[in-house]
């Protein structure tokens, strides 16, 4: 069992310490769990229940020029995130034949800023369901949804706070990439119905979604095999994750999608 938990917890110590010198804390909603636990707490009251019942005798709100300029903002702000993630050594992350980064302390500052944003980003999105409820379309607030935006959200205060690996450069760049195709089509649908034929594509941003779940597994697998000085307990959980959401959003897909072309 001490095996076991050695494992898991890898150079998490020394990690810790380079996020620590960084001052994490000092960061905006970074210095407790209490600020980022409102804002979700706030969010589920409201897409839950506040905001439908706030709406269910009124008309949908028509919101289409500010989820043009959210759409556009997410692009943009995705590609600079993608950016980021390859600034943040993640070719070293990736093709090092040492499966490390050379000098830890130096690599993991660009990373870590490049985290907060990643976090800031999360946050933002959760107004992707506050829109839904607004425009009541209830429908699109699905248990995939709510879970995928709250998780996403609460996943990254606590990997920035407490969890801090170079694998983060690795995932970051494969979701923020995955955000610029998803936006850019919700960008489209908003500018209205005669671009309804440039959406044909929408079934394959789940396939998108899936793939980009398979190659974080092989490139999380590929780092345990490799026995790469990188937290083990962080691997561990990043699969966790990405088999939990591998298997909602293939629900999704088959509901979704394969029922229709039956």
């Amino acid at each position: 069992m001490s095996n076991l938990f050695h494992l898991m917890i890898g150079n998490y110590n020394d990690i810790l310490e380079v996020n620590k010198e960084l001052m994490v804390d000092s960061w905006p909603l970074m210095g407790s769990p209490g600020p980022v636990f409102c804002i979700v707490g706030m969010y589920l009251a409201f897409v839950l229940k506040i905001g439908p019942k706030m709406m269910e005798n009124r008309p949908a709100m028509q919101l289409n020029s500010l989820m043009i300029i959210y759409n556009a903002f997410q692009v943009i702000f995705s590609i600079w995130l993608t950016l980021r993630s390859v600034d943040s050594n993640l070719n070293a992350v990736v093709f090092s034949p040492k499966c490390d980064i050379s000098d830890r302390e130096s690599a993991n500052v660009p990373l870590t800023k490049a985290a907060w944003w990643y976090f800031f980003a999360k946050i933002v999105e959760l107004l992707d369901t506050v829109f839904f409820v607004l425009r009541k379309k209830q429908s699109q607030v699905t248990f995939l949804h709510v879970y995928h935006h709250t998780m996403t959200a609460v996943f990254a205060w606590c990997y920035l706070k407490f969890m801090p690996g170079e694998q983060g450069a690795v995932i970051g760049f494969l979701n923020s990439f995955v955000h610029i195709v998803m936006y850019s089509y919700y960008l489209i649908a908003a500018l209205g119905p005669q671009y309804k034929k440039y959406l044909w594509w929408k079934k394959y941003m789940t396939w998108i979604q899936l793939i980009q779940f398979v190659m974080m597994l092989a490139y999380l697998m590929t780092i345990l095999a490799m026995d790469c000085k990188m937290p083990k307990g962080l691997t561990y959980f990043f699969m966790a994750n990405a088999v939990i959401f591998l298997y909602l959003f293939s629900d999704f897909y088959r509901k979704a999608y394969r029922k229709k072309d039956v």
